[in-house]
């Protein structure tokens, strides 16, 4: 299917959105061959639609960009892609050596990472997530430091200002964070405005930020910005994970392990 030409940069943006809505990909040769322009102003259409949020950039071309589903509690989530979940889980608490202080957020695939820990050595463990309290609670080689605050009730963790005046005052050597969605465009987004800061100041305690997250996460938007993707030093996910994301993250310096 080929539109009349010649059109302006608008309306055959406006069609490479809606060619997006019947396809999974668009491809820079397809750009060019279906409007009869040149690679250079496919590439800038492709590049403004990007800036605006309206598709994701890949190699070559570009894909939709998905919106995140909201989210549901904790204890539904905790039974999605629960193989994936549990071998990411091992995986990044293999990172976590004897001796280390470390943060662990209150998704259910940090929970997995806890649930990996019992055989560690003098280790200090720093949460806000009551279930990864649960977890670790009673475990002699355990100190765990919980941060208190206003309980969110749907995730069973505290957030708010007491949670991050808190987060202020302690250091961890890693921080292990779940998210709701990764984009290469808008970074890690999460789906829950109130959360926000505490999410940042999570993020921001200092120490490796090591992210989990399943398959599903990548490619996804979500309602609230919490930080580029700079923000990340290592990512563990599993091996559904779109590789051509994971080669970009790589390219950007992040390190990537796939469970």
């Amino acid at each position: 299917m080929n539109f009349p030409s010649p059109l302006s940069s608008v309306e055959r943006q406006t069609q490479i959105l809606q060619l997006l809505t019947r396809f999974s990909r668009v491809s820079l040769s397809q750009v060019c061959e279906t409007f009869s322009v040149s690679q250079a102003t496919a590439r800038r259409d492709l590049e403004s639609l990007a800036s605006q949020g309206k598709i994701q950039r890949v190699h070559g071309g570009a894909i939709p960009i998905r919106q995140a589903n909201p989210e549901p509690p904790i204890l539904v989530r905790s039974s999605e892609q629960e193989d994936e979940k549990r071998r990411i889980g091992r995986l990044a608490a293999s990172l976590i050596e004897d001796g280390e202080a470390v943060f662990l957020g209150s998704s259910t695939t940090v929970l997995e990472v806890a649930k990996n820990l019992p055989e560690r050595r003098n280790l200090t463990v720093l949460t806000n997530s009551l279930l990864v309290i649960n977890t670790l609670a009673g475990l002699p080689e355990i100190t765990l430091v919980s941060l208190g605050g206003v309980l969110r009730k749907s995730e069973h963790s505290f957030i708010g200002h007491i949670t991050e005046r808190s987060l202020a005052e302690v250091r961890a050597d890693k921080v292990f964070f779940g998210v709701r969605a990764l984009s290469l465009e808008h970074g890690l987004t999460n789906d829950y405005l109130p959360e926000t800061l505490t999410d940042r100041a999570i993020l921001g305690m200092g120490g490796q930020v090591i992210i989990v997250a399943d398959y599903t996460k990548f490619g996804r938007v979500s309602t609230a910005f919490l930080a580029p993707l700079s923000a990340i030093h290592t990512l563990v996910t599993d091996r559904q994970a779109p590789a051509e994301f994971l080669s970009t993250l790589e390219q950007q310096g992040i390190r990537i392990m796939v469970a």
